[in-house]
């Protein structure tokens, strides 16, 4: 199976991660989409990150009724902070028979050569590259697709988390499930 894998700290997930999830998984040669839940990105802080489980069961929740998505704890067992190649390399020892590929936003794109052995990366996988607002996607190698078409959203976590610190009313920026799960869990509040 061809599965394109979604790297994130969905922190929280929010409408712009499931679009693009959704996206890929419908309108690309992917046959289905996994969010893989990092428990620490190595170029984030960790300090305003919900803890690891509670990021995964609000996925969980959201893609547990569509068959083309998919999330996974894999990281959570492995060294931290979670280095995608780490991850790959897991992930192809544990399943061989599938064929794995990256999906990132063109601002990760502009930062791939600082990702450990991302030449390693870029020779072994295929890359799903996705625009971003204000980001060019300049790329130009055999295992980069640029997939256009890909519905852009100014969304970020960030401004969610401070947006429900400020008891603002976020629930159209996050998908149903995912608000409901933070929201009764009084989570970044």
């Amino acid at each position: 199976m061809k599965i394109g894998l979604f790297f994130g700290s969905f922190n929280p997930m929010h409408v712009g991660h499931k679009v693009i999830a959704s996206y890929l998984a419908e309108f690309s040669d992917l046959e289905k989409v996994m969010f893989v839940v990092s428990p620490q990105n190595p170029f984030k802080e960790k300090k305003s990150l919900l803890d690891q489980n509670h990021r995964l069961q609000i996925i969980r929740a959201e893609v547990y009724d569509n068959n083309k998505l998919d999330v996974t704890d894999i990281e959570f067992s492995m060294p931290q902070p979670s280095y995608t190649i780490d991850t790959l390399v897991r992930l192809k020892e544990d399943y061989p028979e599938n064929e794995y590929s990256l999906i990132i936003g063109a601002d990760s794109l502009q930062n791939f050569h600082k990702w450990k052995n991302y030449e390693q990366i870029l020779e072994d996988y295929s890359i799903y590259v996705y625009p971003r607002p204000g980001y060019e996607i300049n790329g130009s190698h055999k295992n980069i697709h640029i997939v256009n078409g890909v519905p852009q959203m100014e969304i970020s976590a960030s401004f969610i988390r401070n947006s429900i610190k400020d008891r603002k009313d976020v629930s159209y920026l996050m998908p149903l499930k995912a608000w409901k799960y933070t929201d009764e869990m009084n989570f970044y509040k």
